[in-house]
């Protein structure tokens, strides 16, 4: 990140509450050059820290003094720029360096939801699923929840499927879970997983614990990203980092898209294809099931989301307009909105 030169070069920045150029400079040093090395800093890291500060710390003063302005940001300063603004004014790098190893370098220090498709994506404001939202799951929540609590807080946790009917609420509720306190999650576009392994190594440098999110998965077993994310799954020497577990969802109980089973007595080329295929979602230690609505629940749905109990009308025409899009928890909303 180049430093501002200007006022109006300010207005481009996610900046906090207080003086914006100390900010936009604090910014600056998350995204520093040196601030992946400041991890593991060496001597020679630490004196160009140093240096670096000091002119910054120059170039901040005359800034300042040439161009005062009052606050222009609205949220409250994150911990990691407030730290990274102490360390710039007292030139201290050992502080610079604690800022980074306690909340990364930047997007990392400052957001908690990203989107990957080859490049990473900060994400400031996600969409998140009310905690309430979803009606007639609550045991894979709870069993999903506790697993998720359990790699927070640094213990083993299981890998998870979530497969079942689609507008069930799989995706909402993996979502769901970036309300948990200390959550981080990345959520990666198919055709990006082969070039997960660099964000993989950056992820593994860091302090936080990340839900590596994977939407609506189906693969063929030819495909390319098939073998990729066979590998994530423990497949390979590496797999993923202590602090990375994957989330994904699916339509498929078997994730891959298969062809016709093998007949007896063919090659054993075909059915080593049908194994290698079968054998991904067993890598996920944690599979749960999401099953389709039946008319009830989808009624119970409704009146949840109308935060009232149905009239004997409102039933009637939930039920007509689920009559061409199936019994879902999805519909149950798009219907509960036409009220609203």
């Amino acid at each position: 990140m180049d430093l501002p030169q200007s006022p109006l070069d300010l207005l481009a920045l996610d900046l906090p509450q207080g003086e914006p150029w100390g900010y936009a400079f604090a910014q600056a040093l998350l995204r520093a050059p040196w601030a992946w090395r400041a991890l593991r800093p060496t001597p020679g890291i630490l004196e160009l820290i140093q240096k670096d500060l000091e002119a910054r710390f120059l170039e901040l003063e005359r800034l300042r003094r040439e161009s005062p302005l009052e606050s222009l940001g609205e949220r409250p300063p994150h911990p990691a720029e407030e730290g990274a603004l102490k360390a710039l004014l007292h030139r201290d790098p050992g502080a610079m360096v604690r800022v980074l190893q306690a909340h990364g370098p930047w997007p990392f220090a400052l957001y908690r939801a990203f989107r990957f498709d080859g490049t990473l994506h900060p994400l400031p404001r996600p969409r998140l699923p009310r905690p309430d939202e979803l009606v007639g799951y609550e045991a894979q929540l709870q069993a999903l929840t506790e697993n998720a609590r359990r790699f927070l807080q640094g213990k083993p946790a299981l890998h998870t499927l979530l497969y079942g009917a689609r507008g069930t609420g799989k995706s909402t509720a993996a979502k769901s879970l970036l309300h948990l306190e200390g959550a981080r999650m990345v959520e990666v576009e198919k055709g990006a997983l082969p070039r997960l392994e660099a964000l993989l190594e950056r992820l593994a440098l860091l302090p936080h614990r990340f839900f590596l999110f994977l939407d609506d998965l189906s693969l063929d077993s030819e495909d390319e990203a098939f073998h990729h994310l066979k590998a994530l799954l423990e497949g390979s020497l590496e797999g993923p980092p202590e602090n990375v577990l994957l989330l994904a969802t699916s339509n498929r109980r078997h994730l891959v898209r298969l062809g016709e089973n093998p007949l007896p007595g063919e090659a054993p080329e075909a059915w080593d294809a049908l194994q290698e295929s079968l054998a991904l979602a067993e890598r996920f230690g944690l599979v749960l099931t999401f099953p389709p609505f039946d008319k009830a629940l989808y009624l119970k749905a409704v009146a949840h989301h109308l935060g009232r109990t149905l009239t004997e009308e409102e039933a009637r025409e939930a039920l007509r307009f689920a009559l061409a899009r199936g019994f879902s928890g999805r519909v149950a909303r798009q219907f509960a909105l036409t009220r609203a």
